[in-house]
């Protein structure tokens, strides 16, 4: 059974950072494409990063790039987005998300993951 734990997230001042985790079993994380979306109330969820389980390539929304980044422990099942330089725009509740035949590109489907954690809250604001 496939489940995805998220831990992380909070409440940052604005230029602070955080790191948020993504926990997952049930399947080896290399075989699938792993993703980060976030969601503001009365939005759409939005993609955020993903990598590749092709290639091990990464992409980033242009809202973020340059300052988050996606990475994963194979070893021990877990993948990161780490976040700097945060706006106070960066804040809403972040989901990882994973699936074996989603497709990383710069266009984010949120359609095409199956798996998702449980979301968790990143707050930006002094």
């Amino acid at each position: 059974q496939v489940q995805l734990v998220q831990s992380g997230g909070g409440l940052v001042q604005p230029g602070g950072s955080l790191r948020l985790s993504c926990a997952v079993s049930g399947f080896t994380l290399d075989e699938h494409t792993l993703g980060w979306f976030r969601q503001v109330p009365g939005h759409e969820r939005e993609g955020v990063s993903c990598i590749a389980n092709s290639d091990g390539k990464s992409f980033y929304s242009d809202s973020v790039n340059g300052r988050f980044t996606i990475s994963k422990d194979s070893a021990n099942n877990i993948f990161y987005l780490e976040m700097n330089s945060l706006k106070p725009e960066d804040t809403a509740v972040y989901y990882c998300a994973t699936d074996y035949w989603a497709f990383c590109s710069s266009v984010f489907i949120v359609d095409d993951y199956e798996h998702w954690g449980q979301g968790t809250q990143v707050t930006v604001s002094s």
